[in-house]
């Protein structure tokens, strides 16, 4: 069995979907791996490491994929010439954004791979250790509070000193997720005022537990506002507008507000828009964490920070990759962990369970055919 791990050249990626940590198990797993060259370079792994763990290092990715029976990648292949040369059949494991990139998709099924998405993994207590979105966005929520502490031209705590004294920051935290709760975290070790709201109440708890205080509208509606999945539910138009007037007074009080709401399927949800923005005092700053699924803010821009008014809006793409040796290797456990699913214990050979929920709720293409429910399939 061999194990191909291919090196990201999207944008903004810097991340490594395996770490000589996890070579040395997969190897103890059975597998040949192979690394193509360079591809932990920007997690600060040399291809050096990853030969002293055991792994052959292939010049491209069509000798790294030569012969693989898995293809592990962070982000799905920006093009299927990477994957030239992957035999029929071949499973291919990464973040591949399924609702956002039906047609590459499509295209992987086509070419008689067998993909997973990792970013589709079911939020049940048995995958949790495989759950990269969440390894990711806790990393994400740290860095949002980091980017807005280097943008924020004053400190975090307060500061009693002879020469006077300087008041707490105050912080804004918008959605309560994995990202939000980590945000929370971050902003309280450096000595701020924080703030916090979600339209699911039982975030309150999580939120207080952390010392900052829950703001939210809450109603009959705001009882059901959390999915079977653990996701937050799309409110109605009236909640929205109750719920954005209270964020309307609160926003214009906050020295930093850092945004993390994300519906799958579906474009970032508006949350802050140009008149909050404008009614924020100079020198605040905003984070957008869902800036590349649309944006929790109107004035946001992929990629940029921009400033209105004397309001920073921060746009970081891939705020994970930021920290890429820590993302990498989470994600390189999430992978592992996963692939102790598919690959069989006694006989070292890949066993894939079909009736396996996890499996069938990540599996995208079999058979060259696309078959996720949610994506249309069988």
């Amino acid at each position: 069995m061999k194990i191909a791990v291919l090196k990201e050249t999207g944008d903004h990626e810097h991340r490594v979907a395996a770490t000589p940590e996890t070579v040395k198990k997969l190897i103890g797993m059975g597998a040949e791996v192979t690394i193509e060259s360079g591809a932990g370079e920007g997690a600060s792994l040399p291809d050096a490491l990853f030969e002293q763990a055991g792994a052959s290092i292939a010049a491209d990715p069509s000798s790294t994929v030569a012969g693989a029976d898995i293809i592990l990648k962070v982000r799905g292949p920006e093009n299927l010439e990477s994957l030239a040369g992957a035999k029929p059949g071949a499973l291919l494991i990464a973040i591949l954004n399924p609702y956002g990139a039906r047609a590459e998709i499509e295209a992987l099924a086509k070419a008689g791979l067998t993909a997973f998405a990792m970013d589709f993994m079911p939020r049940i207590t048995r995958a949790q250790s495989m759950d990269v979105l969440s390894s990711q966005s806790n990393l994400a929520g740290y860095k949002a509070v980091l980017e807005a502490a280097q943008e924020y031209g004053r400190v975090f705590p307060m500061m009693m000193t002879a020469a006077g004294t300087v008041a707490p920051a105050r912080v804004f935290i918008m959605g309560v997720g994995v990202a939000g709760l980590q945000a929370i975290a971050t902003a309280r070790r450096l000595g701020a005022i924080v703030l916090a709201t979600d339209v699911r109440p039982i975030a309150r708890e999580q939120v207080e537990s952390l010392g900052a205080k829950f703001v939210m509208v809450e109603t009959e509606e705001s009882e059901q506002a959390e999915t079977s999945g653990g996701y937050a539910r799309e409110m109605s138009d009236d909640y929205k507008k109750k719920q954005a007037e209270l964020i309307a007074e609160t926003i214009k009080k906050q020295d930093i507000v850092i945004t993390t709401a994300l519906i799958p399927g579906r474009p970032a949800p508006v949350l802050i828009t140009d008149e909050m923005v404008k009614s924020m005092r100079p020198g605040s700053v905003i984070v957008d964490l869902a800036v590349e699924q649309g944006g929790n803010v109107t004035l946001s821009k992929p990629g940029q920070v921009t400033v209105v008014n004397g309001v920073k809006i921060v746009g970081h793409l891939n705020l994970p990759s930021r920290l890429a040796a820590d993302a990498s290797q989470f994600y390189a456990k999430n992978i592992l962990n996963f692939l102790a699913l598919l690959i069989d214990e006694e006989t070292k050979e890949i066993k894939i369970d079909w009736e396996d929920e996890i499996i069938q709720g990540t599996a995208l293409t079999r058979d060259g055919a696309v078959i996720h429910p949610a994506l249309g399939g069988d």
